[in-house]
């Protein structure tokens, strides 16, 4: 598995490995020791560092990090760090604000070393945890989606292995791993998820309850490509600029499929700074589009407001300006500018148009 990861990646020449000291990732730093100790995969060549990132969540996580490090020494990869992070309080949870520090920690080794790939130990079980998490906050795609075997230079060689099969590789190589309590602490949604609820499934419905959703969330990664590159082209075709505002027309964002019109409003929101919108955040935005209660504006999460411009009031707009009542803001006649959009014909209808709370220059 580790050895397809690395080719697919494009063989690598430097790696390291995100190590806690839990059987998963102590695993993948064994299986990468054996590479490492070649100096190469397939002729071409490799070295092996590794990362302990230190959340400073738990008493003795210092001690724990410095026994992670020497384990994996021991095993020859080099250089050997530890990183220590301080987690903020943040409205983002606890275990998404720990992953945010911890992959902030990744990326500085990774760009200190030089390395073009981090290996990260995530299971097949860690894989069917997520997909539940996700049914159970009704999430849309892309988070059923579950986690990629690569996301730029993060790789995740063991999704398709069983945690179980972790702990047989560290016994055959003679490691102790560490067990992270927080593992089993019901007060974890993904706790309850791995100690209660996938077992209560694999019990009621009989086994293979975790292949199946890891194999659910490989079918429908694939699906949330193409629609995302689709959205995608939508989107540079219809966006317009008018200063800072960006705009997208009301009549073709409102005759696009929903799973395209979604996906382009909240490319609207990104570009403008937002962050990923809720479904509920996006349905309030398209009541816009169905001309439901008031022209907004909404609320979307990254102090980004929606609101609608008719086109009675882009053409008073277009007017006031001093432009041809047939050429209004935003929507620049065929053939001129349009900051960072496409040059589009005059508006012919109303349009949606997303605004920063505080512009970038602000």
């Amino acid at each position: 598995m580790l050895e397809t990861a690395l080719a697919d990646a494009g063989y690598p020449e430097r790696v390291l490995v995100a190590c806690s000291g839990g059987p998963d990732s102590l695993a993948l730093a064994a299986a990468a020791a054996y590479f490492a100790r070649r100096g190469h995969v397939h002729g071409h060549p490799i070295s092996v560092g590794a990362v302990v990132v230190d959340h400073q969540l738990q008493p003795g996580s210092a001690e724990v990090a410095r026994a992670a490090a020497a384990a994996l020494r021991e095993l020859g990869l080099a250089p050997v760090e530890i990183r220590t992070v301080t987690v903020a309080a943040t409205g983002m949870g606890p275990e998404a604000a720990a992953r945010e520090a911890r992959h902030a920690a990744l990326d500085a080794a990774a760009d200190d070393a030089g390395a073009q790939a981090i290996l990260l130990g995530h299971t097949l079980d860690d894989q069917a945890e997520q997909v539940l998490l996700g049914l159970a906050r009704g999430s849309g795609t892309r988070s059923l989606a579950g986690m990629r075997p690569a996301r730029g230079r993060l790789l995740r060689p063991f999704l398709g292995l069983r945690r179980a099969e972790t702990l047989e590789i560290c016994a055959a190589e003679d490691l102790d791993p560490w067990h992270d309590p927080s593992n089993a602490d019901p007060a974890f949604a993904r706790s309850r998820t791995r100690v209660e609820v996938l077992p209560m499934l694999e019990e009621k419905l009989g086994p293979g309850v975790a292949e199946s959703l890891a194999r659910t969330a490989a079918i429908l990664q694939a699906d949330a490509d193409y629609l995302d590159a689709v959205a995608n082209d939508t989107y540079l075709t219809l966006k317009t600029y008018d200063g800072g505002d960006l705009g997208l027309p009301e009549d073709e964002l409102r005759a696009l499929p929903a799973a395209l019109r979604f996906r382009v409003i909240a490319k609207a929101a990104a570009e403008v700074g937002g962050q990923q919108p809720s479904h509920q955040r996006l349905l309030a935005a398209e009541d816009l589009l169905r001309r439901r209660g008031s022209a907004g504006p909404v609320q979307l999460p990254g102090g980004v407001s929606v609101y609608r411009l008719s086109l009675a009031q882009l053409q008073a707009a277009g007017q006031a300006a001093g432009q041809p009542s047939d050429q209004a803001p935003g929507h620049p006649a065929e053939g001129g500018p349009a900051a960072g959009g496409v040059p589009r014909e005059a508006a012919r209808c109303g349009k949606l148009v997303f605004r920063p709370h505080k512009r970038p220059q602000d």
